[in-house]
Order: structure tokens, then C-alpha cells, then sequence
């Protein structure tokens, strides 16, 4: 019997410049809000918040 996926997949969006850089993968028990993290967005080649997207 297979076990529920709890890890799943998310997507990073730069709040400025709206490009998505980065994915990463969460826990939906331990983390249900959006991850916010600053992370360096290479369009606007500085660091930015970078937040979950859909």
C-alpha cells in the first residue's frame, strides 16, 4: 500500500519582478501557510523576497 505524499512541490515567485526562480518543497502538516524566504532573483540581480505561489 502506498503512503500519502506529505511533501509536496511548491513554486518561488520574486515579489518584484513576478518571475518564478526557484521551487522547493514543503511539509502541508508542519507549514499550511505560503513560505516566504529571501532568496537572490537573478533578473533583478539582488535578494528578494520570494514567496509561494499556486
Amino acid at each position: 500500500m502506498a503512503k500519502k505524499d506529505v511533501r509536496m512541490i511548491v513554486y518561488l515567485q520574486c515579489t518584484e519582478c513576478k518571475e518564478r526562480n526557484y521551487t522547493s518543497q514543503k511539509n502541508k502538516r508542519n507549514d499550511p501557510n505560503r513560505l516566504e524566504l529571501t532568496k537572490y532573483c537573478k533578473r533583478c540581480r539582488k535578494h528578494a523576497l520570494h514567496r509561494e505561489t499556486k
